[in-house]
């Protein structure tokens, strides 16, 4: 057995996959399951079996009966779970970031990245009691003897139905402030990469929560419909595809429930000739190439303006030739496996497409064999096309791998107008060392997350992560201060004493 294989089967990874509801461990127990499969070696780590309609009845109406009781748990109570949830998912980072590359197949340095951001999120809902009391006020004297409040109430019952792609983050998106406001919650994690969720879940579970206040229930299609269209769910958190996320808010809003949808993506960089091209090129290299561009922040499009270009292509076809393609828990891999041998097959699609459409192949990685032949891994070599241009497939679709498009642009008028002819709008990214360029684009680029000089433009915990067009659907996003006006409803109360 080949060294890298031997590192790999001898982590120890959770062989079962198992619902926590009410405070307890529970096997799904439905006709259908799926296995999970470590996508750099095809080895099957675990079964997670799809939970039943009855199920997530269970896991609902249960988070339904604790709700009563944790809403009137006082606010500075509730964050103390989350200061020791904080506490516990530190302590357990890299089991966590072991079982996430194992499981997912990104580097395990991305993976501790993703876990930070996700604890960054538990980090910023600690802070609800001062969260809550912004933005709510009061006015003393509206009338003669009358006083008027706007106080924020907790819901109710609100789930959350997260990707593949960032397995430990997302979620941690949504639960601390879901239970900070004082709702209970329901997670319902990809089925492709269900041992994250484990792990977090073990830390919940050791910090105690009250029984109800936090579930895990397992499954697919079907798990997901049957959250969507309860009757005591009060509202839907969802992160993935575009066409998912149109589903999902349309299904919710049509049962009643807030819904924010977190969709897909087709992000330019645009790279003008008054740009820092040394600091620029690694940024890039890392925006494309990063977590093996299963990313929605993945900017897979490069246009370089006027005289930059020659320059930037060579630069960018010398940093891509020098990564290296592997299984995550090497430290010296750079780019790790896609999710499945499906995906890898609709990337290569997509490139055999563009190429039928006049792009030009620079580097090429769809051949590439791990030297590794132990290794039987869904991998694409770093790849590289030139001469794209806004009307092809591939500049209009989200790729979602290892593929960087390049393209050219007279001026920077002409490079915004690439940037914003597609249907999606979720983050795009500039480099030049000119303010005046730089506020052009912040003003003229229609996209929810804007990078000058950052490729990939990850808002903070305590910001809200953007989006537009068809990149979201909903009104409030995730993270900030839209949680907390998507957890929270503003009663206003009014009153007048006479005695």
């Amino acid at each position: 057995m080949s060294e890298q294989r031997e590192r790999a089967v001898s982590v120890d990874v959770r062989d079962h996959v198992d619902n926590y509801v009410g405070g307890r461990w529970t096997t799904p127990e439905g006709d259908s399951s799926q296995p999970v499969v470590d996508p750099a070696t095809g080895d099957e780590l675990a079964t997670v079996e799809f939970s039943t309609v009855e199920t997530v009845d269970e896991a609902v109406q249960t988070a339904d009966e604790a709700f009563e009781e944790w809403r009137q748990t006082p606010v500075v109570e509730r964050v103390q779970y989350l200061f020791d949830l904080k506490t516990e998912l530190e302590n357990r980072l890299e089991e966590i970031a072991t079982a996430l590359s194992r499981e997912h197949g990104k580097t395990v340095g991305e993976a501790r990245g993703e876990i930070k951001r996700g604890i960054e999120n538990v980090e910023v809902a600690c802070g609800m009691p001062n969260m809550m009391r912004e933005g709510s006020g009061n006015v003393e004297d509206v009338a003669a003897d009358m006083d008027e409040y706007a106080v924020r109430q907790p819901l109710g019952v609100f789930t959350a139905i997260t990707p593949f792609n960032f397995p430990a983050m997302i979620p941690l998106w949504f639960l601390p402030y879901a239970v900070a406001t004082g709702n209970t919650f329901v997670l319902k994690p990809s089925e492709k990469v269900p041992l994250s969720s484990q792990l977090i879940f073990e830390a919940v579970d050791a910090v105690g929560f009250p029984d109800g206040v936090v579930n895990l229930v397992n499954g697919g299609a079907d798990t997901v419909n049957a959250l969507l269209e309860h009757d005591d769910i009060e509202g839907v958190s969802f992160v993935g595809s575009s066409p998912v996320a149109k589903h999902v808010y349309e299904t919710a809003a049509e049962h009643g429930k807030r819904v924010q949808a977190q969709g897909g993506a087709k992000n330019y960089a645009v790279v003008t000739d008054q740009a820092a091209v040394d600091e620029a090129v690694p940024n890039i290299i890392g925006s494309v190439y990063g977590n093996a561009g299963q990313r929605c922040l993945a900017n897979d499009v490069v246009v370089g303006v006027d005289t930059v270009y020659d320059d930037l292509r060579e630069r960018l076809i010398e940093a891509a030739e020098n990564l290296t393609v592997g299984i995550g828990l090497d430290e010296d891999t750079d780019v790790g496996p896609l999710i499945t041998g499906d995906s890898r097959e609709r990337v290569l699609d997509l490139i055999d497409e563009a190429l039928e459409e006049g792009a030009e192949l620079v580097l090429d990685g769809r051949d590439f064999e791990h030297p590794d032949e132990d290794l039987d891994g869904h991998f694409l070599g770093p790849t590289l096309l030139e001469g794209v241009t806004t009307d092809m497939e591939i500049a209009q679709t989200e790729i979602f791998g290892p593929v960087l498009c390049l393209a050219d642009a007279d001026d920077l008028d002409s490079a915004i107008e690439m940037v914003n002819s597609t249907k999606y709008g979720n983050a795009s990214s500039i480099y030049t060392e000119s303010g005046s360029e730089a506020r052009q684009y912040r003003y003229e680029v229609d996209a929810g997350n804007i990078g000058v000089n950052v490729g990939v433009c990850a808002p903070m915990g305590f910001f809200h992560f953007g989006g537009r067009k068809a990149s979201f659907f909903g009104d409030l996003h995730a993270q900030g201060e839209d949680a907390v006006n998507f957890y929270t409803e503003k009663t206003i109360q009014i009153e007048r004493w006479y005695s």
